[in-house]
C-alpha cells in the first residue's frame, strides 16, 4: 500500500496502474497528438501499445459518448488474446478503431463514394449524408470497422475525431485512456507502405488486405500460441433476406430469358410469350425488392456513382440494362416482331454480366468463404437450375433440352456445394474452418434440407415426372432449395475481424 497525497487528503490509494494514472503522478505529461504539422507524404495514424492496455474500455465509452452512439455500436473496440500453459500464461488486450488504411477497402467498394481519404491528414472520412445504407463497406473491411446503424439507416465509423484534431485536441479515445496506450503519431506514407510489419498483431487480420496504418507495440516476448479468446464463439451472420430473394430471383430470370432466347430462334408460341412476361414481372419485382436492403432506399439511384471501382454499382447498371433489354425482348415475342434473336442475345449477355457483377460483390478478402471461384459458380448454377425449370413449369411441352439443362444445372450445383464443403473442412484458416463448423453443426439440418431439395426437385422429379402439377411442384421445391442455399450463403460466412472480448455474450463488439 502506497500513500499518495491528493489535496492534503489522508486517503490512501493502492498503487495500481489505474490509480497512478488517475492521480497523475507521471513525471511529465505525455504527448497525446504530434506537436508539429504534417509534411508532404505524411499522414496521422494511431499507435497502440499492447504493453500498457489494461482492458478497462475507457476508450470505448469515450468514443461512444463523443459520437452519440448506442451501446451496441462501437467504433472503437477492445478485444482479448491469450495463450501459454500454466504457470506460463499470457493475456493481453487489443484496442482498435479505424486503421485509416493506405488502401482502404471501405472506400474502394463504396458504390456512392461516401468515403474519402482526407488529403491533408490521411484520415478516412465517411459522409452519412451521402450513405444509402447498402452495408457493402461492412463486408469489405477486414477489421469490421464500419458499423451499420439501423436506427439511422446509415453506416458510421471512427474518423479519428477529425474535428477535435483540427482544433488541436486529442481524439476522445486517446484522451480517455488512463494508461497512455493509445496515441496519435505521424507516419511517412512511402516508408510505411514498403514495410508495414508493425501493423500486424495476434488477434488482428493481416494488414496486407488494405495496408493498415496503425502501429502496434507488442510485448518483448509472446508465447507461441497466443491468439484470440473468442475462437469458439462463432455465430451465424445476418441473413439479409431482401438480398436472398433478389439474388435467387434475378438469377432465375436470367436463366429463363437465356432459355427463351434459345427457344425463340424458331417461331414463338403463346406459351413462350406468357413465360417471357412472367419472367419480366419476376425480374422487376426482385429488383424492386432489393431496395428493401438499403437503409435509405429513397436514395438508391446514387448507387451508380461508383462505376469506376465498385462492383455493386456495376451490378445495378447491368441488371438495370438486363431488365430493360428483357422488356424489349418480351414485347418482341408478344407481338411477333422480327429481330428477336438479336434482342434475346443482348438480354442474355446483360443478364450474364449482371450475375458476374453480383458474384464479384461478395468475393472480398474480408469474407474468406466468399472469396473464391465457388461463389460465381454457385450463382451461375442457380440460374441454370431455376431458369429452364421455370419455363418448364409454365409449359410442360418444352423440348427435352430445356429439362436436361435444368437437371444439368442441379448436378452442377450439387458438385459446387460438395466441393465447397470439402474445401472448407480441409482448411486451416480460422474463418474458413469456422464456416465449415457452422455448416456441419448448427446449420447442418438446413444444409441437409437444401441438398435434399436439390436432388429431389432438381434432378429426380424432372427426369421422371409427366404431370403438369408434379412439374410445378418440382420447380417450387427447386426454388425453395436455391433460396435456402442463398440464405446459407449469407449466414455461414465467418468474417475477418479483430478479436472480441472474453466476456462478450452478445454481438456487441466491446
Amino acid at each position: 500500500m502506497t500513500t499518495l497525497p491528493l489535496l492534503d487528503s489522508p486517503l490512501l490509494y493502492t498503487a495500481t496502474p489505474l490509480a497512478r494514472s488517475l492521480v497523475q503522478i507521471e513525471s511529465s505529461p505525455r504527448e497525446l497528438i504530434p506537436s508539429r504539422p504534417l509534411k508532404a507524404g505524411e499522414q496521422y495514424r494511431f499507435h497502440f501499445d499492447m504493453t500498457k492496455c489494461i482492458g478497462c474500455k475507457c476508450c470505448v465509452v469515450a468514443c461512444n459518448e463523443q459520437n452519440g452512439n448506442p451501446a451496441e455500436l462501437n467504433w472503437r473496440r477492445v478485444g482479448e488474446v491469450e495463450g501459454g500453459y500454466y504457470p506460463h500464461t499470457q493475456r493481453h488486450y487489443l484496442s482498435m478503431g479505424c486503421n485509416h488504411c493506405l488502401e482502404p477497402s471501405c472506400l474502394i467498394g463504396c458504390p456512392v463514394e461516401a468515403y474519402t481519404k482526407d488529403p491533408g491528414t490521411g484520415v478516412v472520412l465517411h459522409s452519412a449524408d451521402t450513405c444509402i445504407g447498402c452495408q457493402y463497406c461492412t463486408w469489405n473491411c477486414s477489421y469490421g470497422v464500419p458499423q451499420y446503424n439501423p436506427a439511422r439507416g446509415v453506416v458510421g465509423k471512427c474518423d479519428m475525431c477529425h474535428n477535435r484534431l483540427s482544433d488541436g485536441m486529442a481524439p476522445a479515445c486517446v484522451a480517455a485512456c488512463p494508461e497512455g496506450a493509445i496515441a496519435i503519431e505521424i507516419v511517412n506514407i512511402a516508408e510505411w507502405r514498403s514495410d508495414y510489419f508493425s501493423a500486424n498483431a495476434p488477434g488482428l487480420p493481416s494488414a496486407d488486405d488494405s495496408i493498415s496504418s496503425t502501429r502496434v507495440t507488442l510485448p518483448e516476448s509472446l508465447v507461441p500460441d497466443l491468439g484470440r479468446v473468442d475462437t469458439n464463439r462463432v455465430r451465424p451472420e445476418h441473413p439479409h433476406w431482401p438480398l436472398v430473394f433478389m439474388l435467387a430471383l434475378t438469377q432465375l430470370c436470367v436463366g429463363a430469358f437465356v432459355a427463351l432466347w434459345l427457344l425463340a430462334s424458331g417461331k414463338a408460341t403463346a406459351n413462350l410469350n406468357i413465360a417471357a412476361l412472367a419472367s419480366l414481372a419476376l425480374a422487376g419485382a426482385s429488383l424492386g425488392a432489393s431496395t428493401m436492403h438499403l437503409g435509405r432506399p429513397i436514395h438508391a439511384w446514387r448507387a451508380l456513382r461508383g462505376l469506376r471501382r465498385s462492383w455493386l454499382s456495376r451490378e445495378v447498371l447491368m441488371l438495370s440494362l438486363f431488365a430493360g433489354a428483357a422488356a424489349i425482348f418480351a414485347g418482341m415475342l408478344f407481338f411477333a416482331v422480327p429481330g428477336r434473336f438479336a434482342a434475346g442475345l443482348g438480354t442474355g449477355l446483360a443478364g450474364l454480366a449482371g450475375i458476374t457483377c453480383s458474384a464479384r460483390i461478395y468475393m472480398v478478402r474480408a469474407r474468406p468463404a466468399w472469396y473464391s471461384s465457388y461463389t460465381i459458380a454457385e450463382f451461375f448454377a442457380t440460374g441454370l437450375v431455376l431458369g429452364p425449370a421455370f419455363i418448364h413449369a409454365l409449359d410442360v411441352h418444352v423440348p427435352p433440352a430445356v429439362v436436361n439443362a435444368s437437371v444439368l444445372g442441379a448436378l452442377a450445383q450439387l458438385a459446387v456445394q460438395s466441393a465447397k464443403f470439402l474445401w472448407l473442412s480441409r482448411s486451416d484458416v480460422f474463418e474458413l474452418r469456422s464456416s465449415w463448423l457452422l455448416l456441419a453443426g448448427r446449420l447442418r439440418g438446413l444444409l441437409a434440407t437444401r441438398l435434399a431439395l436439390l436432388i429431389a426437385a432438381g434432378i429426380l422429379i424432372p427426369l421422371t415426372a409427366a404431370s403438369p402439377w408434379t412439374i410445378r411442384i418440382a420447380f417450387a421445391g427447386a426454388l425453395a432449395g436455391e433460396l435456402l442455399g442463398r440464405y446459407l450463403f449469407f449466414v455461414s460466412v465467418v468474417p475477418k475481424n479483430i478479436a472480441a472480448a472474453f466476456t462478450a455474450s452478445t454481438r456487441r463488439a466491446a
